[in-house]
């Protein structure tokens, strides 16, 4: 996303765009990688709402959302592009509040990694991480990234 400061992303977040339906996938490629022909495009709100219920010092992954979402939508999986823009708007709909904050930073990728495009990229949610008792640690030379070291014994069940 360009231009976060100018958008008004709880505008984003409250506009469902005929959400959710299911779209039947024919292409073989993707109903092999995911397991099914039925994908759920789910509305940013119920990323939103997923979100909030994280407690301090606990995780959530955006791949644990998508589950979730699949299953309650009677689906076979849940649209991983669409997953990872609405998750972005929740965080960023949440930075512009100053009320009823979504722990955004307390959502990080599937794999234990913070997510640079969240409000104030990794430095933000490193530190609101660490505040809350993880230990973020870096990996790579020159392409480093960020990850919550031992995330897997911090991540609710939904």
């Amino acid at each position: 996303m360009a231009n976060e400061r100018k958008k008004d992303f709880n505008a984003m977040l409250k506009n469902n765009k005929d959400m959710p339906k299911i779209q039947i996938i024919t292409d073989e490629r993707t109903i092999k990688r995911y397991g099914g022909t039925k994908m759920l495009l789910a509305p940013p709100i119920f990323y939103d709402e997923l979100m909030k219920i994280v407690p301090a010092g606990r995780l959530l992954t955006v791949g644990a959302i998508r589950e979730y979402l699949a299953k309650r939508n009677n689906a076979d999986f849940t649209d991983p592009m669409t997953a990872g823009i609405f998750v972005n708007i929740a965080a960023w709909a949440s930075y512009q509040r100053n009320e009823d904050i979504t722990p955004y930073w307390r959502t990080i990728k599937s794999n234990g990694e913070l997510n640079p495009k969240y409000p104030e990229g990794i430095e933000l949610q490193k530190r609101l991480l660490e505040q809350e008792g993880h230990t973020v640690i870096a990996k790579g030379v020159k392409n480093i990234k960020y990850y919550v070291k031992d995330f897997e014994n911090s991540l609710i069940e939904l």
